[in-house]
């Protein structure tokens, strides 16, 4: 039985028709695409893609089908799935169910026999461009009025989607099925038990998972909570997580880390790593297609090592931005030599632009995690030794 098309349209006119395998409707989006090879559960449930259509360049996703484990939020935050090939019958012991499957009953589209090839090239010479998807009226020329005439994701606030409404602890660790490839070991002990603040600008699970595995407390807050509030909590550090769209469009949480900086040390991975550089006086701007992907070569100016980062964002620090501020340039892409690392020259304050969680992703930078959670470690067992002296 021939399979319903879907119909999707550019903001500059090109159009490309797939076989429907998601939810039925109509959508529109910002269009990006993402060169991992494995992760695609990951990718899907990240809330950083929140508003965006993802095309992934590999081209064959779905096999293992979807489970439980591998999520990253709550729920899929993607606008759309785009790819050349979508399994239909997953062949995993982990499967649940396949991913088609998980689309439809959570109200996402996708297109599978897309030539995403040529989407990624278009994208990759005219930039990122809105989008215009239908299952329903594959009218080209009222998509491409629809595509022209969506929100630009600057105008947009997704933070306020993604983030929880009330603070929580979190208490789940990293799955001990997967220590043994990790770089630490969450069967030592751990001392002072430090807390962590986390501002969910759109946090992944990993993030929250390798904080608990490191031996940390971890509190949840909302993106805009106050610093008065986060600090009644008594944590040890804060961390400002990453998140979707324009930094710009969350400024009750750059008001907050500019609050917090001087009073407890903070880590800032992705959209925090542009926050806390707004929060100092830097200045953000667009890149032409972002950087999306678990392949991205990144150097440690502080040690000449270079790490395989994964990566989603579409927004950079200007690297001029440094020359008036307390903060210096810690990580450089070997890409396209952008910002991808900052600290503060004499506070306890530190930021990267990439994921470290590395889910989905390469494990290079899984010790800028125990860095933090370490520096914490010794400062609460710096304090506990004053206090019983």
């Amino acid at each position: 039985m021939a399979k319903k098309k879907g119909m999707l349209v550019l903001e500059d006119g090109s159009t490309y028709i797939g076989d429907s395998l998601g939810a039925e409707g109509e959508w529109v989006g910002e269009v990006v695409f993402n060169t991992s090879m494995t992760g695609y559960q990951e990718i899907i449930t990240d809330p950083s893609y929140w508003g965006q259509m993802v095309v992934f360049t590999c081209p064959h996703i779905g096999n293992v089908g979807v489970n439980e484990e591998d999520v990253e939020s709550r729920q899929p935050y993607v606008r759309a799935v785009i790819a050349r090939q979508i399994c239909e019958q997953p062949s995993n012991w982990r499967a649940r169910r396949s991913l088609p499957d998980y689309l439809r009953e959570a109200g996402v589209p996708a297109l599978s026999g897309v030539d995403t090839r040529r989407i990624t090239l278009t994208i990759r010479e005219k930039g990122v461009m809105r989008g215009a998807l239908s299952t329903e009226d594959l009218d080209a020329e009222r998509l491409l009025e629809a595509a022209r005439n969506a929100p630009d994701m600057s105008v947009l606030t997704p933070v306020d989607e993604v983030t929880c409404t009330e603070p929580f602890a979190w208490r789940e660790a990293v799955d001990r099925g997967w220590i043994s490839k990790l770089s630490y070991d969450m069967s030592a002990p751990h001392q002072g038990s430090p807390h962590v603040v986390v501002i969910d600008c759109g946090t992944k699970h990993n993030i929250l998972r390798h904080l608990v595995g490191l031996g940390a407390r971890v509190t949840v807050v909302p993106a805009h909570a106050k610093a008065e509030d986060i600090l009644a909590l008594r944590p040890d550090g804060v961390l400002i997580s990453n998140g979707p769209g324009d930094p710009e469009r969350a400024p009750a949480t750059i008001a907050t880390a500019r609050a917090l900086m001087g009073r407890v040390p903070i880590f800032g991975i992705c959209l925090g790593h542009q926050i806390l550089g707004l929060a100092a006086g830097a200045r953000i701007y667009k890149l032409p297609f972002g950087h999306h992907g678990g392949n991205h070569p990144v150097m440690d100016l502080t040690t000449g090592e270079v790490e395989i980062t994964a990566q989603n964002h579409n927004y950079a620090i200007a690297m001029e931005s440094f020359e008036a501020l307390p903060f210096e340039m810690t990580h450089l892409n070997l890409f396209d030599h952008t910002v991808e690392g900052m600290r503060h020259k004499t506070l306890p304050i530190f930021s990267v632009q990439f994921h470290p969680e590395a889910s989905p992703g390469p494990h290079d930078s899984l010790h800028l995690l125990r860095r933090f959670v370490a520096m914490l470690e010794c400062a609460t067992e710096g304090e506990t030794h004053a206090q019983t002296n």
